[in-house]
């Protein structure tokens, strides 16, 4: 049987009043006053309004995944990464998923799966993740980095993945999350049996 459908409506916090907010370019932040659904006591929340954003993992015809090395300015360190980034305002998470592929790494196919969605932070951010897998990927695009990047592509094969996240040669969460959704799909247990 499925199941049942609860109703959370109580937990909800009810919004007062924004309070202040200002533009970073990448997300905007937002100060609200809301109100406790127990205790019905003012609290003062902080909202990114991010853009939603999409991850690749690209397979080429070896069975090896693209990758990129770039620097971060949060961890203050070059982190190995599959590609990916925002989604622009009307664009479609494919779209956005095969842009992001050529510009950061010159790759291109058209061969695409949507592999899953996550929140990456819904305590105080609103935006999600799409995750898409590209097979048989070939370097026959336009490497076109924003100018805001400086990136490194490098290739690893498929096998070498669950002991690169082991090790924590990859820490990125969003970077986890878009193998998770890969290793539930038939896919991932297809290409190891090949």
């Amino acid at each position: 049987t499925p199941p049942k459908e609860v109703n959370e409506d109580h937990l909800s916090w009810r919004f007062l009043k924004e309070l202040e907010s200002k533009d970073y370019r990448i997300f905007k932040a937002s100060q609200h006053d809301v109100e406790h659904p127990f205790t019905q006591k003012s609290h003062q929340v902080i909202i990114l309004d991010v853009p939603n954003w999409v991850n690749v993992i690209a397979l080429t015809p070896e069975k090896e995944v693209v990758l990129v090395k770039q620097y971060r300015f949060g961890t203050r360190e070059v982190t190995l990464e599959i590609p990916g980034g925002m989604i622009e305002s009307g664009e479609p998470p494919l779209e956005a998923a095969k842009r992001e592929l050529e510009e950061e790494t010159g790759y291109i196919t058209d061969n695409w799966i949507e592999l899953g969605v996550v929140d990456p932070n819904p305590a105080f951010q609103t935006n999600a993740c799409w995750t898409y897998l590209a097979l048989d990927a070939t370097p026959t695009g336009q490497l076109q980095p924003d100018s805001g990047e400086a990136i490194e592509v490098t290739r690893l094969p498929l096998a070498d993945m669950p002991e690169i996240f082991r090790t924590g040669k990859i820490r990125h969460s969003l970077v986890i999350a878009a193998f998770f959704h890969f290793q539930q799909s038939p896919l991932w247990h297809e290409y190891f049996q090949k």
